[in-house]
């Protein structure tokens, strides 16, 4: 997007130098032409519609020009590509910690690979942070208590600077790190060369059986919570009559306070689970809950006739 939000900008301030420039030279040859001389009288121009017309006219088409330019590539911007790469990410004072969907987990470095489109899932664990990438024109704000998402593609190997671009503290200018572009085969080797206990959503799954989410979570219709099973993406009927997208942030609602928005036909029984799991174990529930919509379930998540537990229903009652 960086070549997209360069022109635009470049064409802002071209149009700004020609307005310039036009504007003091109308004030130099109007003070020069009317300048005040004894015994001379300019006489009154009462106006010209075609002129009132013109200087309208024109600056309107720039503007709606720069408008739909800009609203654009802000929607290109706001808008991930199916199938991107996602990258999980917790800021907090003051460090960025990123896990990816395999399992990898980085401190102040981010590896991606070259000619990939890579979404950056994003939440803070304190105060809110900016994530910042100058030479790929991105910057999206890292609010605590929700998501916020952002995307970029790379397109050229190297390594580039990382910062938080919103005032986080005392240690803000320290809150700095590098994104590191690789081509496919050395990303590919760097994925497989570090030690990891599992993919993301493995890990999630795992929590989510210790907390006893399956029990109410049931692959069948016999549970006290929905089936989780597709549901990622996908609306969902609430019982006060909205209608509602199972996205990242409604998971994470649905964990950390159940009783916002229940699901037809379920009664809102979930306990909250608010301060008793961390930001990176929510994160490991949303990536298991979004796996069940790429594969079936496996039989630990199949638990039918484990006993009633008020695990988290990494869904909520909902």
């Amino acid at each position: 997007m960086a070549g997209n939000v360069d022109a635009l900008y470049i064409f802002l301030l071209v149009v700004s130098g020609m307005m310039c420039l036009l504007i003091f030279t109308c004030i130099l040859v109007f003070a020069a032409r009317f300048r005040a001389r004894p015994g001379h009288v300019e006489e009154q121009n009462e106006g010209s519609v075609p002129l009132e017309i013109t200087w309208s006219t024109i600056p309107f088409i720039v503007f709606m020009v720069i408008f739909v330019w800009g609203a654009v590539i802000f929607f290109k911007e706001r808008t991930p590509p199916r199938g991107a790469t996602e990258v999980y990410t917790v800021a907090k004072q003051w460090m960025w910690k990123f896990e990816h969907v395999e399992g990898q987990r980085e401190i102040n470095e981010l590896h991606v690979p070259v000619g990939r489109d890579v979404k950056m899932i994003m939440t803070s664990q304190d105060v809110i942070h900016s994530f910042y990438v100058p030479a790929f024109r991105i910057k999206q704000d890292v609010v605590p208590g929700r998501y916020s998402t952002a995307w970029f593609h790379a397109t050229k190997a190297g390594t580039y600077h990382l910062f938080c671009a919103e005032y986080c503290g005392t240690m803000h200018s320290g809150m700095v790190g590098d994104v590191v572009v690789m081509e496919p085969a050395q990303y590919e080797a760097w994925l497989g060369g570090g030690s990891t206990t599992g993919s993301l959503a493995s890990t999630g799954q795992g929590i989510f059986q210790s907390l006893g989410c399956s029990t109410c979570h049931r692959f069948d219709t016999q549970g006290r919570g929905p089936n989780l099973t597709g549901i990622f993406g996908k609306p969902v009927s609430l019982e006060d009559g909205r209608t509602v997208t199972a996205d990242e942030n409604y998971i994470r609602e649905s964990i950390l306070v159940p009783s916002a928005k229940v699901v037809s036909g379920f009664k809102p029984i979930m306990p909250t689970f608010q301060g008793l799991v961390s930001e990176e174990q929510l994160n490991a529930l949303v990536a298991y809950v979004k796996s069940l919509s790429n594969q079936p379930p496996t039989g630990a998540a199949k638990t039918a006739d484990a006993k009633p537990s008020t695990g988290p229903a990494a869904e909520g009652n909902r």
